[in-house]
């Protein structure tokens, strides 16, 4: 049971009473007749064929308040993509598949990209902003959630907590962040998390001072997840991120664009597990080492934004700053787990503190060498001021996609 103590400068709701799940999804379906509900399901074809998605639609289709479902399938052929169209037709809500690879959406993304509004590489990222353009087009939800596929702990109930900030008509709030703790089979996961992007806003809050957007971001106990909900105005005006940055990203738009009590994070798991990437000790280009150095881009970009110069200098005083406050967090993560009767490889934890530690070296010296990168994706209210019927393009190609294939 989660405690009801405040920390940081957004709201955090906890999980007080473990609240029947049947009382929530009785509120959320009378909050649907003011504020229509989505949930937008960025996944890989190759989740499809794998245990946590088939439970994930098993759950969806209990879920009595949803107007849609916007599932944006990557990686995927033709005949996946007529697969992935019978998979999905279980689901009894209104749902649309967007075909990422298909040739009327890479049409799209061709007509975009002679004016440098679409991603220039493809990932989650690219997936969660097409999915966000189709969901403005079709104007059927005011409140949208969003979560990964790969959760082979999920149950409906997760969903339910995650909207309702977003969605009750008695709240203000924009958007929502979930937490969760990061556990399964007797060990503590969310290594990026834990140690990298905690002990690394230490270390920024040392060198720098406590700056207001290092508070914000050391508010979210789980600041990577990648689970939130919005309301829909949010996603017209969003910058995000294309790569492993991206839930950084959105957090730090969510700062620029809102004040802190429009935003909360909300506990939605007791348990919570999914895939794990590899660490990746020999290759910066893949697994957790990419997504550290990803991670540390996106928050030295934002500082940057806010003023903060950096030079090598710097960079190695965060490093040397970083290592020692993130060794001291593997000894208390090591003695939590051990209180806990859980299991914690400590050569491994420091491993992967060695690894990050070069890797913001890393992303500190890339960041000094590539000045004009201009990472993120453009807002939708810049792609529509460019073209005006992009909207209605992106609707005819996925009516047109799912009646064709199906």
């Amino acid at each position: 049971m989660g405690d009801f103590y405040q920390n940081g400068i957004i709201t955090t709701l906890h999980n007080l009473s473990h609240r029947p799940l049947e009382a929530l999804e009785k509120e959320l379906l009378a909050f649907s007749k003011v504020r229509p509900m989505a949930l937008i399901l960025p996944c890989l074809y190759s989740e499809l064929e794998t245990e946590a998605m088939p439970n994930i639609l098993e759950h969806l289709k209990q879920v009595p308040y949803l107007s849609e479902i916007i599932i944006g399938l990557d990686r995927a052929n033709e005949a996946q993509y007529r697969h992935a169209l019978e998979f999905f037709s279980a689901l009894p809500q209104p749902h649309r598949v967007l075909w990422n690879d298909g040739p009327r959406l890479r049409e799209i993304d061709r007509l975009l990209k002679r004016e440098e509004l679409s991603p220039d590489q493809p990932g989650k990222g690219r997936n969660v902003w097409f999915c966000m353009g189709y969901a403005l087009a079709s104007g059927r939800a005011e409140s949208i959630a969003m979560h990964d596929c790969d959760i082979v702990t999920y149950d409906r109930e997760m969903l339910a907590r995650l909207i309702y900030p977003v969605a009750n008509p008695n709240f203000n709030y924009e958007f929502c962040k979930g937490f969760y703790a990061r556990i399964a089979e007797g060990r503590i996961n969310g290594r990026v998390s834990r140690l990298l992007v905690t002990p690394l806003l230490r270390a920024l809050k040392k060198v720098f001072g406590p700056l207001d957007y290092l508070e914000y971001l050391d508010s979210y106990r789980y600041p990577l997840a990648g689970e939130f909900s919005f309301r829909r105005d949010v996603m017209s005006d969003i910058r995000i991120p294309s790569d492993w940055g991206l839930e950084i990203g959105v957090l730090s738009e969510m700062k620029r664009n809102y004040s802190n009590n429009r935003l909360c994070q909300v506990d939605i798991a007791d348990v919570y597990d999914h895939k794990h990437q590899d660490l990746s000790l020999d290759n910066d280009q893949t697994g957790l080492s990419k997504m550290s150095i990803d991670i540390t881009k996106a928050i030295f970009r934002k500082l940057a934004t806010n003023g903060i110069v950096f030079n090598q200098e710097t960079f190695r005083t965060v490093k040397a700053t970083y290592f020692r406050i993130a060794l001291d967090f593997v000894e208390t993560y090591r003695n939590d787990a051990e209180i806990n009767g859980l299991t914690l490889d400590v050569h491994q934890e420091e491993q992967a503190v060695e690894l990050f530690a070069r890797n913001i070296m890393n992303a500190g010296l890339h960041f000094l060498e590539h000045p004009m990168e201009t990472p993120f994706i453009s807002s939708w209210n810049r792609v529509i001021s460019a073209y005006p019927d992009v909207q209605q393009l992106l609707l005819d190609a996925v009516e047109a996609d799912m009646a064709e294939y199906s």
